[in-house]
């Protein structure tokens, strides 16, 4: 039983990093402007996250996982299977993105995979990649997991626009990726591998101190729970701690 629920999870990782990849990227191919590219990104992440978010979560992105993983709101053993489903899709998208693509298109070549705008050295694009997955992640937790999170029934639109707004800053800078696996199936597919740890070591940079922040500074509880009964009269924040009354 816990086998089918970790694959119902992973199926809707699965289609929602292929669906990521085959617009995003195929966006990035042909979009006239960074704003087109923003909206299709924003758009997609949207509408994915909504459609997962009752089941997987919505994470959609290996990044995200991590930082669950690392505050403990996610099993090692799904982790795992979601970052099949997420690369996996990421893989599928890409090579089908340059099959269908035309021959001797420029588009052809590149398959969106995010690259470095000119000027821009690695290490700037690793804080760049860092600070907008921190956006990203920040926003997922406090829309969908924080209890108090405004946007609890429509966290999807809030994190797309997050990815939207990222998209527009960072576009001609390092493509604005955020994502390791909408980075690596471009890659792998077109073999474009230039800078390549970029799109790996920011966003789960970002990923880990954005989930971790947020964790230590709004979701742990300051005190202890009380366990003592209200008819009695004592309220004990714990074993060997003063009483609340």
């Amino acid at each position: 039983m816990l086998e089918r629920d970790y694959l119902r999870r992973g199926v809707l990782e699965f289609v929602g990093v292929f669906a990521l990849i085959f617009i995003a990227a195929g966006g990035a191919s042909f979009a006239r402007s960074p704003m087109d590219l923003a909206f299709a990104n924003g758009l997609v992440i949207a509408v994915m996250v909504s459609a997962a978010g009752p089941i997987s979560g919505g994470h959609i992105n290996p990044a995200v996982t991590l930082g669950f993983l690392v505050t403990k709101r996610i099993a090692p053993l799904l982790a795992v299977v979601y970052w099949v489903a997420q690369f996996g899709g990421a893989i599928l998208a890409a090579l089908l993105l340059k099959w269908v693509i035309p021959n001797g298109a420029e588009a052809a070549t590149n398959l969106g995979a995010p690259a470095l705008g000119s000027g821009i050295g690695s290490g700037q694009a690793v804080v760049i990649e860092a600070v907008l997955t921190f956006f990203l992640v920040w926003v997922v937790f406090a829309s969908a997991v924080d209890p108090r999170g405004t946007f609890k029934q429509v966290a999807g639109l809030a994190i797309g626009f997050v990815i939207a707004f990222d998209v527009l800053m960072a576009y001609g800078l390092t493509g604005g990726a955020m994502n390791p696996a909408r980075a690596f199936g471009p890659q792998l597919a077109g073999n474009h591998w230039a800078h390549f740890w970029v799109w790996y070591v920011g966003p789960f940079a970002g990923g880990v101190i954005a989930a971790c922040a947020y964790e230590l500074l709004y979701l742990r509880p300051e005190r202890p729970e009380p366990v003592g009964t209200p008819e009695s009269g004592v309220e004990e924040p714990g074993a060997g701690k003063a009483a609340l009354s």
